[in-house]
């Protein structure tokens, strides 16, 4: 096949020139269709551009650092498709070699990418897939870049996701600008170590990952439980006879929450990075404590198509199985929304953590009997009531205190509107 000119592609309606960074093939090298060819730098974002064909590379005529306007011819290629990727002798491909790459860029305002600390240089393209990922800036700093000055590119960070993100939870990277965390040299004291287990692990770091990731806020309200604490308190054993199944105040809980998502379906979500994905589903998670005394959440499927008694059904289920070490892998996937029963542990009330991915949680705290001021229209009267706190830990990355009050005070609404005559 004869020679063929690769040109300097078009990469936005408003762009008309590039910078090239590197080239990701050295003159002579053979490459297959699709490998990366070259970067190239623009106002807006960079870009990896890959070989249209399988050939090789035959001579660069334009340099890195160059700055060439769209269409311009960059290499010369023989795109010839029976030449094959050069191997190393043990039969392995050898990555093509960084042939040079752009210097570290302290423009901010020309080419819209920036540094963190002082030696991790950000792309808008890296920047962005760090969004999509929830990568805070502290983790890219701890990313090996294969650029030079460990710039970091697109495969960098792509493959460091692929790894599982290694770096997640490690503490912040000490440098000489900005905050330093203190070296503080805590007496931990003695005594008897207990390493955790493998799911107290997991716990552990799906807890700092949702703290580090969603920034919390936390609104409360109280809700007056006087009817619907009666009316369970009258007819559970009737219920348990003629359902066999225990009536506790979990399904009637769950039931209020979902009537309440589907008044605010937004709540109902979560974030994928500047995409909101609203739930068609309603499923709700239970934060059940295991024998072991760590935590999970069995999940109640389409919780608003379901009535009492299923929910009632589905909940015993997943706490006995819960409490009988047999859950499985379907039965704790795929919640939307999840509700922690503090008030069982005896709690006023609590400051969840959000269940990763999705946009809120619900504590409800103890239900405890108090004596309240109740208006009525012949005069203000002091009665014994059964009250509780409900506790909304949600993501403001997406949830706004508008619409979290709203969706915390319509569950507080329902379970006050319970009706003490409704039939199961």
């Amino acid at each position: 096949m004869p020679e063929v000119q690769f040109r300097m592609p078009k990469m936005g309606e408003s762009i008309t020139d590039g910078k090239i960074l590197s080239w990701w093939v050295k003159e002579g090298d053979t490459f297959e269709e699709g490998d990366i060819l070259v970067e190239v730098a623009t106002d807006k974002v960079d870009n990896e551009v890959p070989a249209p064909a399988a050939g090789r590379l035959l001579r660069y005529t334009a340099k890195a650092l160059e700055v060439v306007n769209v269409g311009d011819v960059i290499a010369v290629l023989d795109l010839n498709t029976d030449i094959k990727q050069e191997t190393s002798p043990e039969g392995s491909v050898e990555k093509p070699a960084v042939v040079s790459q752009v210097k570290k860029s302290k423009s901010v305002a020309k080419t819209g990418a920036f540094t963190v600390n002082e030696n991790v240089f950000v792309s808008p393209l890296v920047d962005s897939i760090a969004r999509k990922h929830h990568i805070s800036y502290d983790e890219l700093a701890r990313i090996t870049g294969t650029g030079k000055d460990g710039r970091l590119r697109k495969t960098d960070v792509l493959s460091y996701v692929s790894e599982g993100r290694p770096f997640q939870f490690t503490q912040a990277v000490s440098n000489n600008q900005g905050f330093q965390i203190p070296d503080l040299k805590f007496d931990k004291g003695t005594g008897q170590i207990v390493p955790m287990d493998r799911m107290r692990e997991m716990i552990a770091d799906h807890m700092v990952y949702s703290k580090h990731t969603s920034p919390h806020v936390t609104a409360y309200v109280e809700a007056d439980l006087t009817n619907m604490v009666a009316w369970r308190n009258a007819n559970k054993v009737a219920f348990q006879k003629k359902h066999n199944e225990k009536l506790t105040f979990t399904p009637l809980f769950i039931e209020a929450v979902a009537k309440a998502i589907k008044d605010f379906p937004m709540i109902n979500s979560s974030l994928d990075g500047t995409n909101i994905i609203v739930k068609e589903a309603i499923n709700i998670g239970m934060a059940t404590a295991l024998p072991s005394g760590n935590l999970i959440v069995p999940v109640v499927r389409n919780a608003d198509k379901k009535d009492l008694k299923e929910l009632a059904m589905a909940a015993n289920t997943l706490v006995g199985k819960a409490r009988d070490n047999k859950l499985k892998a379907d039965d704790t996937s795929g919640s939307t929304f999840t509700i922690s029963n503090v008030g069982t542990f005896g709690s006023l009330m609590g400051t969840p953590i959000i269940n990763q991915p999705e946009a809120a949680i619900l504590a409800t705290g103890i239900i405890k009997k108090r004596a309240e001021v109740m208006e009525k229209e012949d005069g203000d009267t002091i009665e014994i009531r059964s009250m509780m706190y409900l506790s909304l830990s949600f993501d403001h990355r997406i949830v706004d205190g508008y619409l979290a009050g709203s969706f915390l005070r319509r569950i507080a609404d329902y379970m006050e509107q319970f009706d003490a005559e409704r039939t199961y």
